[in-house]
C-alpha cells in the first residue's frame, strides 16, 4: 500500500488533514475525490491496489472489514462507503454544499445517488464481474454489465429530464452529479454503453467533462495510475 499526497483546490478549512484510501480505477473512490475537489478540501491520497489484493491487508481491514475503497480518515473519525463519506463531508464541512435547499431537488439528488450506488455500480464492480466471467465467459459478462447500466440509466433519464439544467438537477453541481459523472464515464470508457439513448445524461456528461474538479479527480490523474500502467 503506497502513500501519496494529492491536494485539492484551496477553499475549505480542515482542522485535521483528511486521508483518502483510494484506487485509481474505482468509481466509488472517484465520487469522493470529485466531492473533495468541489469542496476545496486538501487531502492525502493513499493508494490501495485492488488488483494486488491490498484491500485484504491487516492495515486496511482495520479501517474497513468489508475490504472496499474508499475510506476517509479525518483525525479520529474513519468513514467507509462513498455515500456515507459524502454525507459526513456535508455535515463536517458544509462549505460549498452538495445538497440544494429545495426539499424536492434535495430528495431528487438522494434518489439519483441511490440508484447509482445501489442499483448500478454494485452489479458491475470488478469482483462481481470476475465471478460472472468465470461462470458465463467474457462476452456474457460484458452483456450483463451493459444491461445493468442501461436499466439504471433509463430510470435516471426519466427521473431527471424535467429537472436537469446544465447539471443533473439544475445549474449547480450537487450530489447527484458527484455520483453520475464517474458512473457515466465508466459506462462509456469501460463498457461501451451507447449513450445516444439517454440524451439528458449525455448532455450533462458533456458539462461534467468541462469541470476542472472532475478532470482533476479522474482516474488518469491519480498517483497510482502510473503504477497501474
Amino acid at each position: 500500500m503506497e502513500a501519496n499526497n494529492q491536494v485539492g483546490s484551496v477553499g475549505g478549512n480542515s482542522s485535521s488533514k483528511l486521508v483518502l484510501y483510494s484506487y485509481w480505477q474505482s468509481s466509488c473512490s472517484w465520487r469522493v475525490r470529485f466531492a473533495l475537489s468541489l469542496k476545496g478540501l486538501p487531502y492525502e491520497y493513499k493508494a490501495v491496489n485492488l488488483a494486488k489484493g491490498e484491500q485484504f491487508s491487516p492495515e486496511f481491514e482495520r479501517l474497513n472489514p468489508l475490504h472496499f475503497v474508499p475510506v476517509l480518515v479525518d483525525g479520529d473519525v474513519v468513514v467507509s462507503d462513498s455515500y456515507a463519506i459524502l454525507l459526513y463531508l456535508e455535515e463536517r464541512y458544509p462549505y460549498k454544499g452538495l445538497l440544494p435547499n429545495d426539499p424536492q431537488r434535495r430528495a431528487l439528488n438522494h434518489q439519483a445517488a441511490s440508484i447509482v450506488s445501489t442499483s448500478i455500480q454494485p452489479l458491475h464492480m470488478m469482483s462481481f464481474l470476475k465471478n460472472i466471467k468465470e461462470i458465463t465467459g467474457a462476452e456474457e459478462c460484458l452483456s450483463w454489465a451493459q444491461s445493468t447500466i442501461e436499466k439504471g440509466f433509463l430510470a435516471l433519464e426519466k427521473l431527471l429530464k424535467n429537472f436537469a439544467g446544465r447539471y443533473a438537477t439544475g445549474e449547480e453541481v450537487y450530489m447527484a452529479d458527484v455520483f453520475l459523472a464517474p458512473q457515466i464515464a465508466v459506462a462509456v470508457t469501460r463498457f461501451n454503453v451507447d449513450m445516444s439513448k439517454y440524451p439528458t445524461l449525455s448532455r450533462i456528461y458533456e458539462s461534467y467533462k468541462a469541470l476542472p474538479e472532475f478532470v482533476a479527480s479522474s482516474p488518469g490523474r491519480q498517483p497510482d495510475f502510473d503504477v497501474a500502467r
